[in-house]
Order: C-alpha cells, then sequence, then structure tokens
C-alpha cells in the first residue's frame, strides 16, 4: 500500500489533552504530558493520533471556542510543546492530525471583536449577521444545539448574529471569500509545521443558506444521525436551510486542493445532519474531496444486531468510493462500555467483542483515550459539572463531561497519576482498578488485549483493503463477510448474553485471533455470551 494512503483502514487514537496527562502539576493535562506518555500510545499500534483543540481559548467550550488559530493556549503549553509533539510521534511512526473548529471562533477572537464594532469595518461580514424582524425578534426559528435560539442580539450593531453552538461561538461566514481564504492559511500554518492532517469539526455546518429561511418541523424525531437527543429542541426540526448547504462541498475541495501539496497528510470529518450517511458519501466520494468521514450513527444508544446491520449496510450503499471512518466513543458522549452495555452493567467480555466489531469492519477507526481500559462513564454530580451543554439540560442530559475525566495511569497514586494536584474533573474512583498501571500487568486485561488485536490487524490485508457484506442477523447475532480477492472470512458476533449456535452451511476453518472465542466445528460455530470469531471459507 502506498503509505500516503495510510489512512485507508488507519487507526486514530484521540487524545484528549484536557484529560491524558497533567506534566506541570496545574490540574490540567498539557502538550508535553502527551511527549511524556507517547511511548504509551505507540504501544497501542495505532497510525496516528488525533488531538482535540489545543489552541488559545477563553475555553467557555473547552478549546472548541478558538480566538487564535495559529497559537497554543498557555494552558497546555507553547508553540515550541507542540513541535514536541510532532517529533516524539514522528520518530516512532505516529501521525499526528489536530482539530480544525472552522465554523466559529470564539467571540473574544480579533476577527469578531471588529466585526461587531460596526457594520462597515473591514471584518464586518466575516460573522453571520441579520437584521431583527419588524417587532424586534430574531431573524428566524433557527436552532443553537446547545438549547435556544441560535440568534443573539449585539447592540453595537444593532444586528443579531448566528451561533449554532454556544452564543460565545459565533458563526463564521463562508459566503464570505476572505474568510475561506484566511482559514485555508491558517491550516497550512500547521502543516507546515508538520502535522499530518485534520479532524474537521462540525464539517457540514460551515454555510448557511443566504435567504436565511426557516427550517420546517421535524415530525419523525429520533435519536441518531444529528448528534443530539430526542429531548433536544433542535431535533424537532429538519435542518434544511442552516447546514449542509450545497456550497460546502466546493469549499472541502479547497481544503483537498491544499493537502494534495502535503503528500501523506488526510482529512477525518464529523457529519452530524439529517442525512448523514448520504452526506457522508458526498464528501468523501471520488478524489478531489475529503479523505474520509464518521456521523454520529454509532454514537447512540442504538447497539441491536439490526441497527448495526443496517448502518452497515447503509454506509456499504451510499458510500461507494468514498470512506468510512468508525468510531463508537468520543469526547462528546456517553462511553460505550456504558452506552452499550446491558443493564447498566459493563462487561469486559461485550467490551471485547465490540473491540472486535469496530477493528475489522471496512473503513478507518477513530478510538478515544479510555476505551482500551474499557472505561466507563464516570459519575458526577450537579455541582462537579463545568460542560455547559450538561448544566443547560441537567438532570435529563448530564453533559459530556462524565466521558472527559482523566485518564487513571496509577491506581496507587494520588488522582490516578494523572496529575500531583486536584485534577479540573474529578478522577473517577471506579476508573482507578482499570489504570495502566494495573493492566500492564495482566496479559489479559482489556488493554493488553487491545494492543494484541490492533498488531493482529496490521498484519491483515484483507481488512484494510478487502469488501464487506453482512449475511445475517437476529435477536443477539450479527454476521459479515470480509472479502479480499478470492479469500473469504466471516466474522461472527453475539451481543447477547447467552451462548448460540451458528450454521455456516459452507466448511470454513477457524483463524487465530487474540482473545476470540468462539469454537468452530465443521459446518458451526459455537459463541458463548459476548463471543466473537473469524472464519475463513473453505472451497
Amino acid at each position: 500500500m502506498n503509505r500516503n494512503d495510510w489512512w485507508r483502514g488507519g487507526v486514530i487514537y484521540q487524545v484528549y489533552p484536557r484529560s491524558f496527562f497533567d506534566s506541570n502539576g496545574d490540574g490540567v493535562g498539557d502538550l508535553l504530558g502527551v511527549v511524556e506518555k507517547i511511548d504509551y500510545i505507540a504501544s497501542l499500534n495505532v497510525d496516528a493520533i488525533w488531538l482535540s483543540p489545543f489552541f488559545t481559548s477563553p475555553m467557555k467550550d473547552f478549546g472548541y471556542d478558538v480566538s487564535d488559530y495559529r497559537g497554543v493556549d498557555p494552558l497546555f503549553g507553547t508553540l515550541e510543546d507542540f513541535k514536541q509533539v510532532i517529533d516524539v510521534a514522528h520518530a516512532r511512526g505516529i501521525r499526528i492530525l489536530i482539530d480544525q473548529v472552522l465554523n466559529h471562533s470564539s467571540d473574544q477572537h480579533a476577527w469578531f471583536k471588529e466585526s461587531r464594532s460596526s457594520r462597515d469595518n473591514d471584518k464586518a461580514d466575516w460573522y453571520v449577521w441579520a437584521d431583527p424582524k419588524d417587532d424586534g425578534t430574531v431573524p428566524n426559528n433557527w436552532l443553537s444545539v446547545f438549547g435556544g435560539a441560535a440568534w443573539t442580539w449585539d447592540s453595537r450593531r444593532k444586528q443579531y448574529y448566528l451561533h449554532n453552538f454556544l452564543s460565545s461561538q459565533p458563526d463564521l461566514n463562508f459566503h464570505c471569500e476572505a474568510v475561506q481564504q484566511q482559514l485555508l492559511e491558517d491550516m497550512e500554518f500547521w502543516l507546515k509545521l508538520g502535522v499530518d492532517g485534520f479532524r474537521l469539526d462540525a464539517a457540514n455546518f460551515y454555510f448557511h443558506d443566504r435567504e436565511l429561511r426557516d427550517n420546517p418541523p421535524n415530525h419523525d424525531i429520533r435519536e441518531g444521525s444529528i448528534g443530539v437527543r430526542a429531548d433536544n429542541p433542535y431535533a424537532f426540526q429538519k435542518h434544511v436551510y442552516d447546514k449542509t448547504q450545497p456550497e460546502n462541498l466546493d469549499f472541502l475541495r479547497r481544503i483537498r486542493q491544499l493537502l494534495e501539496r502535503y503528500p501523506g497528510s488526510a482529512t477525518v470529518a464529523e457529519i452530524g445532519c439529517d442525512h448523514s450517511l448520504s452526506t457522508m458519501a458526498a464528501y468523501t466520494g471520488g478524489s478531489d474531496t475529503l479523505h474520509m468521514a464518521y456521523s454520529f450513527d454509532l454514537l447512540t444508544e442504538q447497539c441491536s444486531p439490526g441497527f448495526l446491520r443496517h448502518t452497515i449496510d447503509c454506509v456499504e450503499r451510499e458510500l461507494v468510493d468514498g470512506w468510512p471512518c468508525w468510531s463508537i466513543g468520543n469526547h462528546d458522549v456517553v462511553r460505550v462500555m456504558s452506552r452499550w452495555a446491558l443493564a447498566n452493567q459493563p462487561d469486559l467480555a461485550r467490551g471485547r467483542m465490540f473491540m472486535a466489531m469496530l477493528l475489522t469492519m471496512r473503513g478507518s477507526v477513530c478510538l478515544y483515550q479510555g476505551e482500551e481500559l474499557g472505561l466507563d462513564e464516570a459519575e458526577l454530580q450537579f455541582e462537579q459539572l463545568v460542560d455547559p451543554y450538561g448544566i443547560r439540560f441537567w438532570p435529563e442530559f448530564k453533559g459530556r463531561d462524565g466521558c472527559r475525566t482523566p485518564m487513571p495511569w496509577h491506581d496507587q497514586d494520588q488522582h490516578g497519576g494523572f496529575s500531583r494536584e486536584q485534577p479540573w474533573l474529578p478522577m473517577a474512583d471506579r476508573h482507578l482498578p482499570m489504570s495502566v498501571a494495573a493492566q500492564e500487568q495482566d496479559p489479559n486485561s482489556m488493554l493488553n488485549i487491545y494492543r494484541r488485536f490492533l498488531a493482529w490487524r496490521q498484519d491483515q490485508r484483507l481488512l484494510i483493503e478487502g469488501s464487506m457484506r453482512t449475511v445475517y442477523h437476529d435477536d443477539a447475532l450479527l454476521v459479515y463477510e470480509r472479502r479480499l480477492d478470492d479469500e473469504v472470512w466471516v466474522c461472527l458476533f453475539n451481543l447477547g448474553d447467552s451462548a448460540r449456535h451458528f450454521d455456516l452451511s459452507a466448511p470454513v476453518e477457524g483463524l487465530d485471533v487474540p482473545s476470540a472465542s468462539a469454537v468452530f466445528e465443521g459446518h458451526g460455530v459455537h459463541l458463548p455470551a459476548h463471543g466473537f470469531g473469524f472464519a475463513r471459507r473453505l472451497g
């Protein structure tokens, strides 16, 4: 395989720097913390690191509100520290992707301060401004993902500005050519420093409808691809005009043109919209758009075999020549060990099964820090929350803090070895027995199983390049095939809590796969509860 195509089938390890490792004892993880733990990341046998934002920011949304697209926030270190991250990662054959939050900036960004100062300054049209209706109300019915109207009044301009997220995160106006050019130049700044690509936050939000038309109501409210809960009023609309506009694709092509000048660099886009899979297909199809994308379809509470098969089939049908990036966890959703647990009881065997499924589907993979330890969702009290999203929707929605608590490094050390001081979020006591130090000593720990499985996967060309087809599901079983040339593998997963037998109707040879528990006999296979296995079809 061309090394410039490393991203095809690559495994990307997401580091949320605030919670990874604190090198200077201020209670917040930082870039030198990543440097200090780079050998741990290398031991996982991943291909790349995705670093969540470390840019200069007032931290109203913990770095996803950028006030300087070329600056490193002092909380995380310096630009020299970031260069160290690149150097130590590259020395170990690991690539670095960084978040790019292009849809919106912080309201503390110099651009917004100038834009809001008058209607005729040089950056007057860099953000989305609109006059009120005749009665003074907001320009249209668009809603913020974080609750309430997507418009905030500014008394200086006597206009409303658009924000799809917090009011402190005003949307940039991508209909302004100068905005597009500036953001592309800022991205190139990081490429010149040596980054290997970007994770594009909210990549389908960039453009809005010029006419500011109202969104129609959504009468079929379901949790799923838009990435919000059904009790959030944002789900009550079909998001026809506030995002996923046709003009978006042209800007994404400009991003691809930029990356083509830096061979081996890649993009992975976050897609949250009403028709996420068709949008993924459009955004990754051909050779002039983005390299890969992921949606929220597997970041919900749904994990039945039928749902998983439907999602896989839709991706295979929709993407055609596009490329998916699968993820079952990140910094925005309840940890998968809790979200997909049976009876709310995390089960490591079930976690290993989902690991095997994620790492054998066609596409690339994003792993969120702590998944390799089997971490479940931390429980916090209301007074411990810092996430504005959770504070707004408490108690029905507890926000994102429960998946962002610090990594447990040492079960015997204060604060789990994450920091010498009280962390920005509390260390979950329930995570201490799952610390890195505790699992290092157990060859059958979740951590060591992840390491072995990822090492095994790197040598399986069929998994990286082969096609995929689902063949069976019922209330417990999911079965799919991976094929490359004349070789066919059958991949079987028992999501149920009791053993199952499955007739393969043809002779197979069981494969020696790390932690697989299936037993193959003739044409049949025995799968224990939460078990999985892989077999090569014979003849």
